[in-house]
């Protein structure tokens, strides 16, 4: 049975990335770039062994990128691309595996699908090798230097090119070599390994891909890649009244003839929204993070528990899309402080005031709020969060 090792190529800068890492070390998800294509392949089930290539000086990024994995010692690379494959090239010679799969680290999404078509066609009699990609669906134009078009190309029989790229080890090694001696300006037009093989004279086919196993190029390029998921969490806090002259709300100070009892300054409205939030990631209670226990959360002011709440959110990637809540209690009057409540909520968690709603209801004069003793809350968060 043939063999077939993966060569993941990630020793590019991604000087139209920007930002203070390489693209490949960039956070997709809370890991890196490298890391889901990594795992890409380690579930192809067509591919027997996976090799990086990286840059000089990147080796503590790529351990943190590769922490688990179990992988050999990674391979750096050369001054261009092309030099980088050839140094990955020459790195695989003491196992001679039968194929090699050069891939861009900086595409994540490839599909063991595709990886095993496009080694199905690597492997027929007569080819050289094989490279993913998908068929040209634009019309294309050519324009001048000053960008007034000069001819419509026909797109019949073009293709974008993708990777893996997939080819017969020895063949590839042999390509990249001679390619190796060629000068600066002629090298340079080797764009991808394909061109290498073509200009060796190799047989290469084009393997249909798919649209999605696109290359992240610059930092928007990634933040379009991030697949969101919706969640929504329920947050519901009860407190009773106590001796006073205002009650705390969505954090407003609203007169009344008592104020809420609590280890905090009581605000039932802040602490079910709280909850709420933690709900969406799965990070317990209000009581969980802040334990009334605590000495040091005696009288604290609650906008600190929502902040806390909205921090963990956005460290996960997430962003809160819209904030419910309901107050129930006869009173105080909840409508004249409604639009304060807004704002000073929006305000707390860096939201638009048309993401938060704040209603109020009673119930009927039943139970204990009815009775007067006390205010209930209950809240829906709903967030965006990137997809694990």
């Amino acid at each position: 049975m043939s063999t077939c090792t993966a060569l993941i190529v990630a020793a590019g800068r991604g000087s139209r990335f920007g930002g203070p890492l390489p693209k490949q070390y960039a956070l997709l998800a809370g890991r890196p770039v490298l890391r889901h294509t990594l795992e890409a392949y380690r579930s192809a089930s067509s591919i027997n062994r996976l090799r990086v290539v990286i840059a000089p000086g990147d080796e503590i990024h790529y351990q943190a990128a590769v922490e688990g994995l179990n992988l050999p010692a990674p391979v750096l690379g050369g001054a261009s691309r092309q030099q980088s494959v050839l140094n990955g090239l020459e790195a695989l010679a003491g196992e001679a595996p039968d194929f090699v799969a050069v891939h861009d680290a900086a595409r994540p999404f490839v599909r063991p699908v595709d990886i095993a078509a496009c080694l199905a066609a690597a492997s027929a009699e007569g080819v050289s090798g094989a490279v993913l990609g998908v068929r040209l669906a634009d019309t294309l134009k050519r324009a001048d230097a000053e960008g007034a078009i000069v001819d419509t190309v026909p797109r019949t029989n073009l293709w974008r090119a993708q990777t893996p790229q997939i080819f017969r080890y020895a063949q590839l090694l042999d390509a990249h070599r001679a390619a190796a001696s060629l000068g600066a300006s002629e090298a340079t037009a080797l764009t991808d390994d394909a061109a290498v093989a073509e200009r060796a004279g190799l047989k290469v086919v084009m393997v249909e891909g798919s649209e999605d196993n696109r290359k992240i190029t610059t930092a928007d390029d990634l933040a379009r890649c991030v697949a969101m998921e919706t969640r929504t969490a329920f947050g519901f806090d009860v407190h009773g009244f106590g001796p006073g002259n205002a009650v705390m709300l969505g954090g407003v100070a609203i007169p009344h003839t008592h104020t809420l009892a609590g280890h905090s300054d009581a605000d039932v409205a802040l602490h079910a929204l709280t909850d709420a939030i933690l709900g969406t990631i799965g990070a317990g209670d209000i009581g969980k993070h802040f334990p009334p226990s605590d000495p040091q959360w005696r009288g604290a002011s609650s906008d600190r528990f929502l902040k806390h709440a909205v921090e963990l959110l956005a460290a996960r990637g997430g962003r809160i899309v819209h904030l419910d809540l309901t107050l129930v209690c006869e009173a105080p009057k909840i409508g004249p402080h409604r639009d304060a409540m807004v704002a000073s909520i929006a305000r707390i968690a860096s939201l638009d005031p048309d993401r938060v709603s704040v209603k109020a209801t009673t119930t009927e004069k039943l139970g204990f709020t009815g009775r007067r003793e006390g205010i209930a809350a209950q809240a829906i968060a709903t967030v965006e969060i990137p997809r694990r």
